[in-house]
C-alpha cells in the first residue's frame, strides 16, 4: 500500500466512477480499475460495490476512506511543514556566542538575518569559547561563533571572520598611560583583570606570559567587558581588550595603548561540526556570514 493507492481510493470514492476518476487523476480507466482492485486484495476486503451505473462504498470502504483522509491530510501537513522548512518560513538555529565579545562583533550579523528571515527562532547561549566548542562538538549547539580558532580542526568546519589585536586599557593615572606603544612584557608587574579560565582568550594571554618567562598577576577574573573595564576605572587593575572594543570606550578615565608587536589577537570565526546534517536555516546563515 501506497500514498498513490490512497488518492486513486480517494478520488474513486468521491466521484463514484471510476471513469470520472481517471479523468480526474489524469491515467487510463483500465489502470485505475488494477489499482483498485488490487487494494482490495492487498486489504483482504471489497471496498466498492460495483453496481450499473455507479460505485458505492462498503462498510469496509468507509471505514477505509476515514482513515485514508487522515492519512493524506497529515502527508500534506507534512509536505507543507517541510516545505516551509526549506523555504526558510520556519525553523530554528541554536547559536553560541561568547559574552565579551559577542554583540559587539556579531550583532549586525545576526540582526541581517533575523530581518530577512523573520520567523527563524534563533536561541542565542551566552558561554566561554571552549564551552562553545564542546557544544557544538557534542551537537548541543549547531554554530559557534568563538574567539580564537580551534587549532585542531579535524571536528570543525571553520569560516574566519575577523583579527582584531588586544590593546591594554589602564586608569589614566597609570604610568603606563604615557606611553604611546608598549611591549607585552609591560604586563608582567600589573594586577591584570583576565577573563574566566572557560575563555580561550585566557590561555591565550597565559600562553603569550609564558613565552616572555612569566605568569601574570591575576588579581580577578570576569566574563563580562564592562565589569572588566569598571575595574580599570577602579584603579584596580589593568585589562586587556580587542582593539574594535576600546575604540567603543568612552571614558576619559581609561586609556587604551596598543602593543608594538601584539602578542594576542582576537580571532574571531564561525564554527560547525564537520560531517553534520546542516538544516536549510543554518546553511543560509553561514552563506550570510560570507559576505
Amino acid at each position: 500500500m501506497d500514498l498513490r493507492q490512497l488518492e486513486y481510493f480517494t478520488e474513486v470514492a468521491k466521484q463514484s466512477n471510476f471513469t470520472k476518476a481517471a479523468l480526474t487523476l489524469h491515467i487510463s480507466q483500465p489502470s485505475l480499475s488494477k489499482t483498485i482492485k488490487k487494494l482490495e486484495t492487498d486489504l483482504g476486503t471489497p471496498l466498492f460495490y460495483r453496481e450499473s451505473k455507479q460505485l458505492r462504498l462498503t462498510d469496509a470502504g468507509e471505514a477505509f476512506l476515514v482513515g485514508t483522509k487522515k492519512v493524506l491530510q497529515a502527508f500534506e501537513n507534512l509536505t507543507s511543514e517541510l516545505n516551509d522548512v526549506v523555504d526558510l518560513k520556519q525553523g530554528e538555529i541554536k547559536i553560541g556566542i561568547p559574552p565579551i565579545i559577542g554583540a559587539t562583533f556579531y550583532s549586525k550579523l545576526i540582526s541581517n538575518y533575523k530581518e530577512a528571515y523573520p520567523s527563524i527562532d534563533i536561541k542565542l547561549t551566552e558561554v566561554g569559547s571552549n564551552k562553545i566548542k564542546h557544544g557544538v562538538a557534542e551537537g548541543e549547539l549547531d554554530i559557534g561563533l568563538i574567539c580564537n580558532l580551534p587549532i585542531q580542526q579535524e571536528n570543525f568546519e571553520i569560516i574566519k571572520l575577523v583579527k582584531d589585536p588586544l590593546v591594554l586599557i589602564v586608569h589614566k593615572d597609570n604610568p603606563l598611560s604615557e606611553k604611546e606603544t608598549i611591549d607585552f612584557s609591560h604586563i608582567e608587574k600589573e594586577p591584570l583583570i583576565m577573563y574566566r579560565q572557560d575563555f580561550s582568550l585566557h590561555d591565550k594571554i597565559i600562553e603569550a606570559c609564558g613565552k616572555l618567562d612569566f605568569y601574570p598577576n591575576i588579581v580577578c577574573e570576569s566574563s563580562q567587558k564592562d565589569f572588566m573595564v569598571e575595574m580599570v576605572e577602579a584603579k584596580l587593575g589593568v585589562a586587556l581588550l580587542p582593539s574594535k572594543i576600546c575604540s567603543q570606550i568612552n571614558n576619559e578615565k581609561i586609556i587604551a595603548i596598543p602593543f608594538k608587536n601584539p602578542a594576542v589577537n582576537l580571532e574571531l570565526g564561525m564554527i560547525w561540526k564537520k560531517d553534520r546534517y546542516l538544516s536549510h536555516a543554518v546553511r543560509k546563515f553561514i552563506a550570510m556570514s560570507e559576505y
